[in-house]
């Protein structure tokens, strides 16, 4: 047994990969494919239950959930975006590298695309029969929804900008705050819990109109997969060519909502000086030297 472990540690060691960027978007990938197969996954169960093994409610907790073991799965290795829009906004502070943009967003897709694929190969058989092995877009027994974001018929494709504009901003706002320390300190292991309670309370208070994508990679890449696996080019054509919003609005919502935080909140926290530096203060009388305690010495400045 000794054996066989130490031959299966050298063959793991072999396996690892030593260039961080491409353990991050590996870890990207991971995350947000953990985030849609729960959240699909509990659509679907949803939808071809025709309600009678969950409901509305279901849903937003299969997704707030999704995101929580998303980030608890990711966040040691890539920081957990799990979001182009949130890289988009961690770059535009300086808090992540513009070049690692595009590969996380490539790989946040792929992880959507491929747990869309797992949903609905778990689901085939239910999907199958719920839509009469019609898979259509729109219609009473359509299945798209299960995988990406739709209109309901009284929304614009315009309010429909506005309402992921809205959304998406108020998730950047919860991000942000969780991750000030500044503000409030939140112990690490209760962030991923309140990174999941952002997306359902968005959920129930804002899901109806659209069903609240607010993140590019959770709807586009779904929405390929559905596009190759039968559903066809209704899933780009259906509300008014819906299928950018969930791309672009998302993107504006975060920038807003990145602003928004930046300019009424974090950029008024009392500026911190690091213990490495001199601190003095002044009196009318000059400056006062002040003795800095360290762990094992102690140093004058």
């Amino acid at each position: 047994a000794a054996e066989g472990k130490t031959r299966m540690e050298r063959l793991l060691r072999k396996c690892r990969i030593k260039n961080m960027l491409v353990r991050e978007c590996m870890a990207e990938c991971l995350g947000v494919y953990v985030l849609i197969l729960f959240g699909c996954g509990s659509a679907a169960q949803v939808i071809t239950s025709q309600e009678r093994n969950g409901q509305y409610l279901s849903i937003n907790l299969g997704f707030a959930l999704g995101v929580t073991f998303g980030v608890f799965v990711s966040r040691g290795v890539s920081g957990a975006h799990l979001n182009p829009a949130v890289t988009l906004s961690l770059c535009s502070l300086g808090r992540c590298r513009w070049i690692k943009l595009p590969f996380y967003a490539f790989f946040q897709v792929l992880g959507a695309f491929l747990a869309a694929a797992t949903v609905a190969l778990q689901y085939y058989d239910a999907i199958q029969m719920y839509s009469g092995g019609q898979l259509t877009v729109t219609g009473p027994t359509s299945t798209a929804g299960i995988f990406s974001t739709y209109p309901a018929d009284y929304l614009s494709v315009w309010g429909g900008v506005i309402d992921q504009v809205i959304g998406t901003a108020a998730l950047l706002l919860c991000i942000l705050a969780l991750g000030d320390q500044s503000n409030t300190f939140i112990p690490d292991h209760f962030q991923p819990l309140l990174a999941g309670a952002s997306v359902l309370v968005i959920g129930v208070s804002m899901g109806s109109n659209s069903g609240y994508a607010l993140n590019p990679a959770r709807d586009f890449g779904p929405r390929v997969f559905t596009y190759i696996a039968g559903w066809g080019e209704d899933v780009f054509r259906a509300g008014g060519g819906w299928w950018w919003v969930p791309i672009v609005a998302p993107c504006i919502g975060a920038l807003l909502g990145t602003l928004v935080y930046e300019l009424l909140v974090e950029v008024h926290h009392p500026s911190q000086m690091s213990d490495d530096q001199n601190l003095c203060l002044e009196d009318s009388a000059g400056k006062i030297t002040l003795e800095v305690e360290e762990p094992e010495n102690k140093i004058k400045y």
